[in-house]
């Protein structure tokens, strides 16, 4: 063969967005975020009526209780409200918290209660407003520890969502140093706001405690603190606990791909591959960007192109990828370098159409040069610069042959 053949390069740059270690942490937010919401909402209905026998969520706060609760004259209003408010009728619930909020006899724990169940209607429709409504609650100063500090909580997730970081960390440090509590959400959100923050070794001293030796932590906590030590440069301990989460639930996927990310990261090709061969023979590849990651591992593993041309020939079959130009420059590309180049000039030939500029018309323009077709390579170079070409020099060579 002549030595002017089309460049070698393998299309991976979707990779790293596919098995970002950072999804975990927006993964436990989003899981977070509706864990709160019901929380705060059977919070909020439950401190309208006094029970005798609630437990103290923060037995080490160095808040006194307020010892405030609804009264007689107040009462009947803060039930209407909640009724309103649970049939989520934002109108009604505005309404009736405004006759309370305008009351003058109101006190603060009606005041506040109120403030949080027209919060709590809002999160997700106006989180902005949501959060002022929370942040004058807790000013108020009027609610039971519980619900006080369930405020806040509910204050920090909603910094979260809105990616509030420094906001959601400032939250989360009060809570923590008035309350002096050791419940694992409260650190686990604390160590994501850091990690979001790229304080990773600090998100890792906030998250061991809470992840590391507990059966009980969940597997977002693991994959988090997973993430935390990928990001902070300790590798050894992200594939330890990437494999430990792996291995806990073989059946969740992300769980496998991170663990992928995680070999790839140490350059482990091998491992890696050996993770995707798992899915896809559990037929869990089901989404285009698996079947182009797995090629593209095999594309960059040497003597690894018959493989990859059999993952890519699957994937079209089962109509799982698409016949873009991703696809077709990766097969033809992979026909190339085994020497099947009747195959790869038919995939250049569709891949170059869909070619940003002109380098794979250029690629075809080599490929039938070097199978002694000049007309055909002729008119593929002449494309190639009609599409454009940073270096036409090339084309110009094949055009003048």
């Amino acid at each position: 063969m002549s030595a002017s053949n089309p460049q070698r390069h393998y299309l991976v740059a979707a990779m790293a967005a596919v098995l970002a270690l950072g999804t975990a942490a927006d993964a436990f937010a989003q899981a977070r975020g509706a864990s709160e919401r019901r929380s705060s909402s059977r919070q909020q209905q439950e401190a309208s009526a006094p029970k005798a026998d609630v437990v103290n969520e923060y037995p080490a706060a160095t808040r006194k209780e307020p010892g405030l609760r609804a009264t007689p004259r107040i009462g009947p209003q803060i039930n209407k409200l909640s009724e309103a408010q649970q049939a989520g009728d934002l109108a009604a619930t505005e309404a009736a918290a405004k006759v309370i909020l305008d009351n003058d006899k109101a006190n603060a724990y009606e005041r506040a209660i109120s403030l949080r169940l027209l919060a709590d209607l809002l999160i997700n429709e106006d989180n902005a407003r949501a959060a002022d409504l929370l942040q004058q609650a807790i000013q108020l100063d009027g609610l039971g520890n519980n619900e006080h500090y369930g405020t806040m909580l509910a204050i920090a997730q909603i910094q979260l969502v809105e990616d509030d970081y420094t906001g959601a960390l400032a939250t989360l440090d009060r809570l923590v140093s008035e309350t002096r509590t050791e419940k694992a959400d409260v650190h686990v959100m604390r160590g994501n706001a850091l990690y979001r923050l790229e304080r990773f070794d600090e998100a890792i001293a906030a998250l061991e405690p809470v992840v590391k030796g507990n059966p009980d932590a969940r597997p977002d906590w693991t994959q988090l603190l997973m993430a935390s030590y990928a990001d902070a440069g300790r590798p050894g301990e992200a594939t330890a606990l990437a494999e430990q989460v792996a291995a806990q639930v073989p059946g969740d996927k992300r769980a496998q791909l991170n663990l992928a990310n995680i070999y790839l990261q140490a350059d482990d090709h091998a491992r890696a591959i050996e993770v995707y061969e798992r899915l896809r023979q559990a037929g869990e590849l089901s989404e285009d960007r698996d079947y182009s990651n797995l090629s593209a591992l095999y594309l960059n593993t040497e003597g690894g192109e018959a493989k990859a041309i059999a993952v890519l020939n699957e994937g079209l079959d089962k109509g799982i990828l698409k016949g873009d130009y991703r696809t077709y420059a990766s097969l033809a590309q992979a026909y190339y370098f085994t020497d099947q180049y009747d195959k790869a000039i038919e995939f250049y030939g569709k891949a170059a159409p869909l070619d940003d500029d002109g380098s794979t018309w250029l690629n075809l323009a080599k490929a039938l040069a070097n199978e002694g077709r000049g007309a055909d390579s002729k008119a593929a170079a002449q494309k190639a610069l009609d599409k454009g070409l940073s270096n036409p020099e090339e084309a110009r060579k094949l055009l003048a042959r």
